[in-house]
């Protein structure tokens, strides 16, 4: 399976000026963790990076540094994540049949996650990891009054993985991007299109490293792992 790590963002809510995966996490960059546990995956033959040009000296340096066994690519980033990701597709391999896109920042996925993900592209054309919402859902308006609760047993928080065949994807994109569609991810664009998505069991420790708290919980988290 080909794996496309979208990377090309910064780290504002992080409060630094630097893309936020070079930030440390048990003496490896968030990013090393997240490639780490990718390369362990029985499933994933080829990494692509996408980044912007200052930050991928450091990214190579962090793939040199972990002296994987398996191609890592780097593309150059977009200026929103959509763009980015589009610029990921055209950066494939010519006989990738289907593609893995996971935020760089989601550094606790396990392997086996990825490779259960890449199992469900066997039976359909989309699907995005995810876990049942546990908390009461409330929609507000402008003035933080309830409008609406929606029935819980219906929500699903989207992680990543998510997996597509890459020409449907690409269709999707070209579309999205001819009509001007603007969404947050890739299976906005396969729901926006009439295309089906399927859900893959994700898993609860799975969370995106966005603020400082989440990288202390993070930390927390991998120590568990090693002990």
């Amino acid at each position: 399976m080909h794996l496309l790590i979208p990377a090309a963002g910064a780290g504002r809510r992080m409060g630094h000026d630097r893309n936020k995966l070079l930030l440390g996490l048990l003496g490896l960059p968030i990013l090393g963790w997240t490639l780490k546990a990718a390369a362990a995956a029985r499933s994933i033959e080829w990494i692509g990076i996408i980044c912007q040009p200052l930050d991928r000296p450091d990214f190579e340096a962090i793939v040199d540094r972990l002296g994987l066994d398996l191609p890592v690519d780097f593309i150059q980033g977009g200026d929103t994540r959509q763009e980015s990701v589009y610029n990921g597709l055209k950066g494939l391999p010519k006989d990738a049949a289907g593609v893995l896109i996971h935020d760089g920042a989601r550094c606790l996925a396990t392997p086996g996650l990825f490779d259960r993900c890449t199992a469900a592209l066997e039976t359909c054309d989309g699907f995005i990891a995810a876990t049942a919402v546990k908390d009461t859902i409330k929609v507000v308006d402008a003035s933080l009054t309830v409008c609406d609760t929606p029935d819980r047993a219906k929500l699903w928080a989207a992680q990543t993985p998510q997996g597509f065949k890459v020409q449907p994807l690409k269709d999707c994109h070209d579309r999205g991007k001819a009509e001007g569609w603007v969404v947050t991810d890739d299976a906005a664009l396969f729901e926006r299109a009439g295309r089906s998505v399927q859900i893959v069991e994700g898993e609860e420790t799975n969370l995106k490293v966005t603020t400082p708290v989440d990288l202390t919980i993070a930390e927390f988290i991998l120590r568990q792992r090693q002990e």
